[in-house]
């Protein structure tokens, strides 16, 4: 004890001040790096690192609650209550490659999709387009290699490689369609080769689907391939124009094919009735599927609350409703509003052009930043033609978040709102976007720890180089 006394009697005031400012310093970057980490990762790393390592190291464990499913419509559905929290669908409007997405890369310099983004839908095409019996055609063979390349000029060339192989090769020209062609025009026309030669093998799958498992097998990716073709087709006639068509082209496909629901083709004809203006097919179709037994998303939600908006939208003044108080029509309006932003909090900001937009993603997290993305790059040319719908919006939508207090918690018309959107939507777009957090996240304990310290050390050092001899008394008493 008496050496530290004689040690710290020996010290100057140039020594505390040069501890503060280097503990101010250090504190300071210890400050930037956990600001840093927060916004990039949504996490505190002195926090990660604490539970991650430490905390098995002095025996401790983690108690998470089961995770919550990541929709619903109501409190009767037991059977999606184990659904997975974060799962990642196909966008059912997804761009074209080639088409639209590369366009976009080759004006901007910006790459449109992540590499996470299209390691899925190289998925999603091996599970589609291909089958155990594609050992026994050489061109099938090539094509199986051929959706498992990352070098899309790789890809382009097995695709051509197959149809010298076989002319006749329905995925070889859904991947020139894709990805080779430029316009949407283009992509039409492989598309179209890709349909004959679809019906064909088609057919011949149908005669023999019977005869083994392998036929069977046969047949289900031959369907697969077959869908995708006709609901690209109807998504080309869209966009060139051709809306009536592209309508029939949609209805036909859900007629032939009714168990492939799960496509959501129903998506792709509620967009484009909306375009049509058909109001009334548009809620025939909505009747079928928003029911309580079937997975909602954003596009489901907000036809369904710019219907209602769209019948009280035109003469709605927030003023006047005030004074004499909302109507029946305008609290239906108002209550699906609040319902669908409830499903997908992120949207609003979209159509009211708060946020701006980027191309969507070819996959999608229903009720995070992604789906959000997706709909309103489609949908906001529909609630700018109904006139005051968006006004309606603007008035109405923050009021959601008041009928739920903490959302991590408890939810009010669906299931709580799912903790891990935010982590798979920063995979799923680009890094140029600024992803929308919901709920906003409260700044982590160790960030404000940080900043005080360097904070006080600053202070410190400050008052040591103005004060020398009061603050070595000060430390030495």
């Amino acid at each position: 004890l008496l050496t530290v006394t004689v040690f710290l009697s020996t010290l100057t005031p140039k020594f505390y001040f040069a501890l503060t400012v280097t503990s101010s310093f250090i504190s300071g970057l210890i400050f930037v790096f956990e600001w840093w980490h927060f916004r990039k990762y949504g996490t505190s790393f002195i926090e990660q690192v604490s539970v991650s390592h430490l905390r098995p190291l002095i025996g401790g464990a983690e108690n998470n609650p089961p995770a919550p499913a990541a929709f619903s419509a109501g409190e009767n559905e037991p059977s999606r209550q184990n659904m997975p929290e974060c799962k990642v669908w196909r966008n059912p409007l997804n761009l074209f490659r080639g088409a639209e997405y590369s366009r976009y890369m080759w004006v901007t310099g910006k790459e449109p999709l992540t590499y996470y983004d299209m390691n899925l839908s190289a998925q999603d095409h091996q599970t589609f387009f291909t089958c155990d019996t594609d050992a026994l055609r050489p061109s099938d063979t090539v094509m199986q290699k051929a959706w498992r390349e990352r070098n899309p000029q790789a890809r382009i060339k097995a695709a051509y490689q197959a149809l010298e192989l076989n002319n006749d090769c329905a995925t070889a020209y859904v991947l020139l369609a894709e990805e080779e062609a430029t316009t949407i025009v283009d992509a039409e026309k492989y598309f179209k080769q890709a349909l004959k030669a679809g019906e064909m093998i088609y057919r011949k799958s149908q005669n023999c689907h019977s005869q083994s498992p392998q036929h069977e097998a046969q047949l289900r990716r031959d369907t697969n391939v077959l869908v995708y073709v006709k609901r690209r087709l109807a998504m080309c006639a869209r966009k060139l124009g051709r809306i009536r068509e592209a309508v029939k082209m949609m209805r036909d496909l859900m007629k032939e094919f009714p168990l492939l629901s799960m496509l959501n083709i129903h998506e792709n004809l509620l967009e484009a009735l909306l375009e049509l203006q058909a109001y009334a097919d548009v809620q025939a179709v909505l009747a079928k599927y928003d029911d309580i037994s079937l997975p909602k998303s954003a596009a489901i939600c907000y036809t369904a609350a710019l219907l209602k908006a769209r019948a009280v939208s035109e003469r709605f003044s927030p003023e006047t409703a005030s004074k004499r108080g909302l109507s029946t029509a305008e609290i239906n309006a108002v209550e699906a509003i609040h319902r669908a932003v409830e499903f997908n909090p992120h949207v609003p900001k979209y159509l009211l052009e708060m946020k701006s937009l980027v191309l969507p993603p070819e996959h999608i997290l229903k009720r995070g930043d992604s789906e959000a993305v997706a709909y309103a790059f489609f949908h906001l040319q529909h609630w700018k033609r109904i006139e005051g719908a968006l006004n309606l919006l603007h008035c109405t939508w923050e009021g959601t978040f008041r009928m739920i207090p903490y959302p991590l918690e408890k939810g009010h018309l669906f299931y709580p709102y799912p903790s891990c959107t935010e982590t798979a939507d920063r995979e799923l777009l680009p890094t140029f976007h600024e992803v929308s957090v919901y709920p906003q996240k409260e700044l982590p304990f160790f960030i404000h720890f940080t900043a005080g310290l360097c904070s006080f050390s600053a202070m410190l050092a400050l008052l040591t180089h103005q004060f020398p001899e009061m603050m070595v008394v000060f430390a030495k008493a």
